[in-house]
């Protein structure tokens, strides 16, 4: 299941794009398919062997080509391993609602991306997001360990993004059918995932997505705007400085109270080669 347009995000062939927080990695295989380069970089280290397997799977079995970068990194979002201005595209899906200090993980974000580079960002929206955590307050922190830690408008995360340096010039909504799934799962408590209703709905998803029926195609795209579980923005590094977000990330990453901010270690030769 995706979450973004990788036609409104510009990816092309032989393009570099950091996944960031790429959990079980379907942002990743999806650019690896297009023939892109990527780096998929997530904190929880269980998440990656999966993902470097599938993706060397992938390699083997020609459902992308051979050659093209395919890495992952274990890594924080608020220190990224990565020079200034590496990579033509950030993917970063469903990631800063968990973070506290969102800021400085845009700030990151803006550094690493060159100028002219293209960034996809997405995370719960509003209004099914508010349903849930009046629902279940096991479904969010701090009931839920590394569960979410706050609630978007639309207009804040421009404004956030904006702030790191990033100009957002389009955005949309997308998985509407998803939602009551997540407020039924949060009416039978968050963890139930063998209650009959919620296998049952699940089940209607897989097929969804394995079928792609025409009635639930015109469904989503009729209620996504409103009802749609995540929305999604996209914005360009217009070569700009960040305003609060970067002065804040130097000065809470003080190595040694010098006073001098520490520098992200310098990537692997194969990712940052071309930076």
């Amino acid at each position: 299941m995706l979450t973004v347009d990788y036609d409104r995000l510009g990816l092309a062939e032989g393009d570099l794009v950091l996944d960031m927080g790429a959990g079980a990695g379907r942002h990743s295989f999806e650019c690896l398919r297009r023939g892109a380069r990527v780096v998929a970089l997530d904190y929880g280290f269980d998440e990656l062997p999966p993902v470097r397997e599938l993706m060397w799977a992938m390699k083997q079995e020609g459902e992308a080509p051979s050659d093209p970068l395919a890495a992952c990194l274990n890594g924080d979002a608020l220190r990224l391993p990565f020079r200034d201005d590496t990579f033509d595209h950030v993917i970063c899906s469903e990631v800063f609602e968990h973070i506290q200090h969102d800021t400085l993980a845009m700030a990151e974000l803006h550094r690493v991306l060159k100028p002219g580079g293209t960034l996809a960002a997405t995370v719960p929206s509003w209004l099914p997001e508010k349903i849930c955590w009046a629902l279940s307050a096991e479904y969010h922190a701090p009931l839920s360990p590394g569960g979410h830690v706050r609630i978007y408008t639309e207009e804040q995360l421009r404004d956030r993004l904006a702030s790191a340096g990033l100009d957002v010039w389009e955005s949309h909504r997308v998985h509407a059918l998803h939602s009551p799934y997540w407020w039924l799962r949060c009416m039978v408590g968050p963890s139930n995932d063998r209650n009959p209703l919620v296998r049952a709905y699940h089940e209607l998803l897989v097929w969804d997505m394995v079928e792609e029926p025409p009635v639930t195609q015109v469904a989503e795209r009729l209620l996504s705007p409103l009802l749609g579980k995540s929305v999604v923005l996209y914005a360009t590094n217009t070569g700009g400085d960040a305003s609060d977000g970067r002065a804040e990330s130097a000065a809470s990453s003080a190595a040694d109270g010098s006073g001098k901010p520490r520098r992200p270690e310098v990537a692997r030769d194969e990712v940052s080669a071309d930076a």
